[in-house]
């Protein structure tokens, strides 16, 4: 709602065409209750008229203390020009959002700010807080114009592969006719059982580019209204309505970014193709008797295009915050964290084998859950919005964890494998890929009820000891990262072509951990330099980052690709940190 909309709405003539009466202004805090009550002053910090019975609590809470109070009748409406739509509401409890929690990054109003977020350490006013973020206009505004730029070249794409796919078609019939000649009789038939078979290839392709296409003309129309959202409060609001809009868009333009990324990193070109058999059998037998050749459909990445994406970005971290890990009241020995993963939210899961635990930290890496385990834990891996899953050492199984919004953690089910696993990650939605302890077959695939199976590649005939090694598994491009610590060696398998790159360089020593970055670039704990090191999927080094800790073994990445967590495992001078990535953009 506009400023100017909520001071006018608080002024009630008795009659406007009555000369010489004076307009009856009301306290809002009173006709929100249904009370027609006259207001006495009008406080500029809560931009409303009071009252004396409302105003005062401005000396009972001291937030409220410096409001600068004005007599009612001296108060000019300034209208704005810019109708907030509600947006200036809080949800909850229907009052105006005065205020902002930078503790839990939230906007919130008087009722909010008193019941919700007394005991936060900086609830600040929307006006003083709106003239400081102002720096952060253009890196929203440059998020969602790249949303919209990415959402209109899937579209040009999706249009280009349904003329691709028209054209091939097109070819195989005048390939057709070009070699009917003699054989014009089998050929006719042919072409019949070509038209019904490429009818049905593009029906199919078309039908699924089509729900493509709608779903990013969605992403791109959002985008679009958006930002005319953005561009009219930055012309005609207040800043206070400029902070507002801003908040109430900033996730959504998270969300777009992310799906819309999402779909430009799987990108497909589909292609039909007809190939001859090298005998072809002559008529007069019929085409039902044997096809002369083979009907193909097949999807292939586009080439890569610095339009959509950088090619191997190099990334920079930047510390975001850091907590040192002591022995608490309640443990047995200093924590020793084997295992980190985020959820999709952000909150972060981690394990501590010494002390058989799981927990759970939130953005600020403050402490919101724990569960005791019975057994020393390995490894973990968010398996959905309120699931994890969790590796043993000493045992054959993988227990699924509930964590609950609330940071209540409950055992949902236990998976019994025959194998001992260490590092897990996800392979798809059914699958993980796991790597192995003391066993032949580094890396297998095991499914999420238990189901065992080996990769289609031949693995160098070595075992490997706890903690020797890691591996992790990059879904795009179905290549799968395992580190052999002790060799100081990081092998990139690629099971499309079933070929194998062997990375070793001085920067990487001791590499343990392994995560999947942005832009599908992955990032290995080099325990031996103190650093993180990030490295293309063809093996090359792009950058390593010197780390303020000793000895980093483990390391993932958020879900949005915004923040790295790593943990160490120097005894006395263990940390936690999270780190945001920078120089991508």
């Amino acid at each position: 709602m506009a400023e100017g909309g909520k001071l006018n709405s608080a002024k009630n003539s008795f009659d406007d065409a009555v000369p010489g009466r004076k307009e009856q202004i009301l306290c809002q805090p009173c006709s929100r209750k249904d009370l027609q009550t006259t207001a006495d002053v009008f406080c500029s910090d809560c931009d409303e008229y009071q009252c004396n019975e409302c105003s005062k609590v401005h000396t009972v809470y001291a937030f409220m203390k410096n409001h600068k109070l004005v007599k009612s009748n001296e108060v000019k409406s300034k209208p704005s020009s810019f109708d907030m739509k509600g947006m200036d509401n809080c949800e909850q409890h229907g009052e105006l959002l005065k205020f902002f929690c930078e503790d839990e990054n939230q906007l919130c109003c008087s009722t909010c700010a008193i019941v919700d977020h007394r005991k936060c350490h900086s609830v600040v006013e929307v006006p003083k807080i709106a003239e400081k973020s102002r720096s952060d206009d253009f890196k929203l505004m440059k998020k969602m114009e790249e949303v919209k730029s990415k959402a209109e070249m899937i579209v040009k794409h999706i249009d280009s592969s349904k003329e691709q796919l028209s054209t091939n078609i097109k070819a195989i019939f005048i390939e057709i006719k070009r070699m009917r000649g003699d054989m014009n009789k089998m050929f006719d038939e042919l072409e019949v059982y070509v038209t019904r078979e490429t009818d049905e290839i593009q029906a199919e392709v078309t039908n699924t580019l089509e729900k493509k296409r709608s779903s990013v003309e969605k992403h791109k129309a959002d985008a679009t209204k958006s930002l005319d959202i953005v561009d009219t409060v930055s012309e005609n609001g207040t800043p206070s309505q400029q902070f507002i809009v801003k908040q109430k868009i900033k996730t959504q333009a998270n969300e777009l970014y992310r799906d819309v990324d999402n779909e430009c990193q799987n990108l497909q070109i589909a292609t039909v193709s007809f190939k001859f058999d090298k005998t072809l059998k002559l008529p007069p037998l019929p085409i039902s008797a044997g096809v002369p050749g083979k009907l193909t459909l097949k999807y292939t990445l586009p080439e890569a295009k610095t339009s959509v994406a950088p090619v191997n970005p190099q990334f920079k971290l930047t510390k975001v915050t850091s907590i040192g890990l002591k022995q608490t009241g309640d443990d047995t020995r200093e924590p020793h964290y084997t295992g980190l993963d985020f959820l999709p939210d952000g909150r972060l899961v981690a394990v501590d084998r010494h002390n058989k635990k799981c927990l759970i930290y939130n953005e600020k890496l403050k402490k919101v859950g724990s569960y005791q385990l019975s057994y020393k834990p390995q490894s973990v891996v968010a398996v959905s919005e309120e699931e994890v899953a969790i590796t043993c050492i000493n045992h054959y199984k993988i227990d699924f964890l509930r964590v609950s919004k609330s940071n209540e953690i409950t055992l949902n089910r236990t998976c019994k494998v025959k194998t001992r696993y260490s590092s897990i990650c996800l392979k798809d939605e059914r699958h993980f890929v796991v790597g192995t302890i003391d066993d032949t077959r580094p890396v297998r695939i095991v499914s999420m009820s238990g189901e065992e199976k080996d990769f289609s590649v031949s693995f160098p005939n070595k075992k490997y000891s706890l903690g020797d090694s890691s591996c992790t598994y990059i879904r795009n491009t179905e290549k799968m990262i395992l580190t052999d610590r002790l060799e100081h060696t990081v092998y990139i398998y690629d099971f499309k072509t079933n070929t194998r790159i062997v990375v070793k360089d001085d920067q990487i020593k001791e590499p343990s951990g392994v995560a999947v970055g942005p832009s599908d670039c992955f990032l290995v704990c080099s325990e031996n330099t103190n650093s993180i090191v990030q490295i293309s999927q063809t093996g090359r080094i792009l950058s390593s980052f010197k780390l303020d800790m000793k000895w980093p073994r483990r390391v993932c990445v958020s879900k949005n690709n915004s923040i790295l967590a790593v943990i160490n495992c120097c005894r006395g001078e263990i940390r936690l940190q999270l780190f945001k990535f920078t120089g991508s953009e």
